[in-house]
């Protein structure tokens, strides 16, 4: 599942890439890896975000 994600993840890397960088350019596998990174490590700090935010209720919310 997390191959997955991450494959989906660097495949939306490359267009995104090509926006700032010519696809025939030296550097733009390098272009396209710093991307990738930074959409990696953008989800893993919103799933972290995520799961922080839904344990966190309120004792008045939980019901008990």
């Amino acid at each position: 599942m997390l191959a997955l994600i991450i494959r989906a993840l660097l495949f939306l890397a490359a267009p995104i890439a090509a926006l700032f960088v010519s696809r025939d350019a030296l550097n733009f596998g390098i272009v396209e890896t710093l991307v990738g990174i930074i959409l990696i490590v953008g989800f893993a700090l919103a799933a972290a975000a995520w799961t922080v935010r839904r344990k966190s209720v309120p004792a008045d919310r939980s019901g008990k």
